[in-house]
């Protein structure tokens, strides 16, 4: 245990004299999980450890039975479907909860009932790599923390943000529209707490050491029921100072370099994974200097850049950016993602798409029947924040009579794109299973991100997949030989190497290898409806062509 790294990262927090006093909170918060950790680690099936793994990314209630809790019934889902091309789930949040669709957390230790229970959750992770969320910068205002923090009761009255006067806040940046402080009654009287998602989310106070300590103590706790990934939900909105920015703050990387030094300790099989959605340069200062911070960081600027790449037919933007991509160690990767539960983010590829490119990117979502999000810009004017659709209606425009198998072929290879890049692919279960917008979402629950968020009656989407004429069954199997050549290529090793190779702004084109570089295969991906050729290989319209270096044998 490397204690001393730990008082120089507490001290940078909260100075010598409370620092002396956390870290011997912080022992005994290790010592209380490290044998039930080391005997969760130790009990991994490892011979499941795959060349290149493959999250899944999907809520605890995605699929439905009646009478049967929602985790057993993913469980026995994913099994039957997932267990052969996804090697890892990403289970959202399942957690008691007030809204957000799990990310206003109430209570951070206990399973919702609906959804099952720890058992549940450690019975997935015999069969698949757990991805657990720490939804650290925020607890919702009904749960336990909040309604002590009403009653003015220790430790929870110092847990939460507030703001006293009038301070000049102009410089904060904000995610939403909705108002950066909530006025709440306590028990001590009116305060303005700090809400950077809604009211119904209310940001932690980890100026407070004891919130710090609190949260570790939940995330040694995850990872002793198993996770394998942390993914930080949110983090670089974590600290706040008066004055600044209040994102990205160097307090908050001083925290990641906290949790990742406890991991390196206590569990050592356990990646970090952050998610802040926010220009690309800003997204990768997460890695830290390779070794202190994120294993992996969301990459958020690629399914804008291929949604711009697909429906412009031109991979100009795209492979400009792909051959400008580094990262700072072995240790380090990208988590590569196209859709997941929330929307595709705009932020992310400002400065690497000019304005008009982004307003065609907004005006195209709009005539595919999408939604946008928007967020309060420093002089009050809203910007797009983000597009809300599902991404095979974002590639295909659905109020069009261009052929089913046409649209088919471009949502995979939007998807085919993902794959051949570094990195860890994560893929989403509207995803793998073709789902279409769900426009009654919105509508219902006025928040325009569940246009993406349908759940699944479990025998009728079972009975979809084994239907080869639904739309469900042809992504899905087009998926399988996918995902299938990809987990068993060597080359396609998320810490391999890649080189963007120039094929022409109709073809994105990529050269990847092994660590070692003893395996090779270039990945030619046709982004037009058109045929097009590179050197002697035709490629029909979206075709995915994979050929093993320089041997052409692999054909998709």
């Amino acid at each position: 245990m490397d204690i001393n790294i730990y008082t120089i990262l507490l001290t940078r927090l909260y100075g010598d004299v409370i620092a002396k006093e956390a870290i011997i909170r912080l022992i005994d918060i290790i010592e209380r999980h490290q044998n039930k950790i080391a005997d969760r680690l130790f009990s991994f099936d490892l011979s499941r450890d795959v060349c290149n793994p493959v999250l899944l990314i999907t809520y605890p209630d995605q699929v439905q039975t009646f009478n049967q809790p929602h985790l057993k019934t993913l469980r026995a889902f994913c099994k039957k479907h997932f267990q052969n091309i996804v090697s890892g789930i990403h289970i959202l949040p399942f957690f008691l909860w007030s809204s957000d669709d799990g990310f206003s957390v109430m209570n951070y230790r206990k399973v919702d009932p609906s959804y099952g229970n720890w058992d549940d959750i450690e019975a997935i992770g015999t069969s698949f790599d757990l991805m657990i969320d720490s939804v650290l910068n925020h607890a919702s205002a009904q749960g336990d923390w909040f309604q002590a923090f009403i009653q003015n009761e220790v430790p929870y009255n110092n847990y939460f943000v507030t703001i006293e006067g009038n301070p000049d806040l102009s410089k904060v940046v904000r995610p939403r529209t909705s108002p950066l402080l909530t006025t709440v009654q306590t028990r001590s009287g009116l305060k303005k707490v700090w809400t950077t998602f809604g009211s119904d989310q209310v940001d932690l106070d980890y100026k407070n050491p004891e919130v710090l300590l609190e949260m570790i103590d939940i995330i040694l706790l995850y990872i002793s029921h198993g996770a394998r990934y942390l993914r930080l939900d949110a983090i670089a909105y974590l600290w706040k100072v008066i004055g600044t920015s209040c994102i990205h703050l160097p307090q908050t990387h001083t925290v990641v370099q906290l949790l990742r030094s406890i991991l390196n300790d206590v569990a050592p099989d356990v990646k970090i994974i952050t998610e802040t959605n926010v220009p690309h340069h800003e997204n990768i200062s997460y890695f830290g200097n390779g070794t202190n911070e994120a294993h992996l960081v969301y990459n958020f600027a690629l399914p804008p850049l291929v949604l711009h790449t697909l429906l412009t037919g031109n991979a100009t933007a795209l492979s400009e950016w792909a051959a400008n991509l580094e990262l700072p160690s072995r240790e380090t990767t990208f988590f590569n993602f196209l859709a997941s539960h929330d929307g595709i983010g705009l932020n992310p590829v400002r400065g690497i798409l000019s304005a008009v490119e982004i307003d065609q990117l907004v005006k195209r979502i709009l005539d595919h029947g999408g939604l946008i999000s928007y967020k309060t810009m420093a002089d009050g004017t809203q910007s797009p924040y983000e597009m809300n659709i599902s991404y095979f209606d974002a590639v295909s425009n659905p109020n069009t009579d261009e052929p089913l198998s046409l649209k088919v072929d471009r949502f995979m290879a939007a998807y085919a794109i993902a794959l051949s890049l570094k990195g860890i692919p994560g893929i989403y279960f509207h995803s793998i299973v073709g789902s279409r917008s769900w426009l009654a979402g919105p509508q219902k629950t006025e928040q325009n991100r569940s246009i993406n968020r349908q759940k699944f009656d479990r025998d009728a989407l079972s009975s979809a997949l084994s239907n080869p004429d639904t739309l469900q069954a042809q992504v899905y199997r087009r998926f399988q030989r996918l995902l299938s050549q990809y987990r068993n290529t060597p080359a396609f090793h998320p810490y391999g190497n890649q080189k963007i190779i120039q094929a022409g702004k109709e073809i994105f084109c990529v050269l990847r290898s092994s660590c070692n570089g003893k395996d090779s295969i270039l990945c030619l991906q046709n982004v037009t409806s058109a045929c097009q050729s590179y050197q002697n290989i035709l490629l029909q319209p979206y075709q995915t062509v994979w050929i093993d270096y320089p041997d052409p044998s692999i054909l998709i």
